[in-house]
């Protein structure tokens, strides 16, 4: 039977699975294609599970329900997402993968525990948006105005890099997150995004909502949409490489 994995989690913070060696069915919570989740025991931590079939679509709406059930778990347990897909062939290697990383697993648990993931979007002019900007010439071509558009466009460049680190370095200072995942692109009508993920404290969500409010007021040059409180997405450490196994 092949199992579809949406996180791994404590097998403490499920009760009812300590009397248990094998998979029970958690009924609180409908999976992918409204399938019935189980906990899967191992060892001293928790898969969640549903049955899968190789003929199920694991489209848009699927994504959508593997977060949900995710966040369901997130609300009694700390958790370890895997990303979206996971699929285990059978129990074996369900049960191999778990104990090849269960170091790994149990380390990210006890660095997560009691903390959650806030996502901030800030939109930003792009210092290019006056029409300074232009894509290099044909790199075949040769001459002044070929060079002149390379220095150009590097120092365009530059010059997104910098005013992307300067927010984010004020972020950092207006939010003082336990940690953070920044990442920035250019997006249409001269516009630049950062997206930021801040892991706090889940004790301190309601602190940091308070600060965004503040935030928003300051950054009049900015325009900021907070989301969360989510599971740590962001902040799930990369494993040894194994198929498609591995927590996003």
């Amino acid at each position: 039977m092949a199992w579809y994995a949406y996180c791994v989690t404590e097998k403490q913070s499920f009760p009812e699975l300590l009397r248990h060696r094998k998979p029970i069915p958690l009924e609180s919570v409908a999976g992918i294609q409204g399938n019935q989740i189980f906990l899967y025991p191992a060892s001293d931590l928790a898969v969640i599970v549903s049955e899968h079939s190789p003929q199920e679509n694991l489209n848009q709406k699927a994504a959508v329900d593997h977060a949900r059930v995710i966040a369901e778990c997130f609300k009694v347990s700390t958790v370890l997402p895997f990303r979206f897909g996971t699929v285990f062939g059978d129990d074996e290697a369900l049960r191999k993968s778990i104990r090849s990383n269960h170091r790994q697993f149990s380390t990210n648990i006890e660095r997560l525990r009691g903390k959650t993931e806030m996502h901030l979007k800030v939109m930003l002019e792009d210092c290019g948006r006056d029409g300074a900007y232009r894509p290099c010439a044909d790199a075949h071509a040769v001459g002044k105005a070929y060079l002149a558009n390379l220095r150009e466009t590097a120092t365009l460049q530059r010059e997104r890099q910098t005013k992307a680190r300067s927010v984010s370095v004020q972020m950092h200072r207006m939010f003082t997150p336990l940690d953070e995942e920044v990442s920035c692109r250019r997006v249409d009508e001269g516009k630049m995004l950062l997206d930021i993920a801040h892991l706090i404290d889940t004790r301190n969500v309601e602190r940091y909502q308070n600060k965004y409010s503040s935030a928003s007021q300051l950054m009049k040059d900015c325009h900021m949409q907070l989301s969360g409180p989510w599971p740590p997405y962001h902040f799930v450490h990369r494993l040894s490489r194994s198929s498609s196994t591995l927590p996003a």
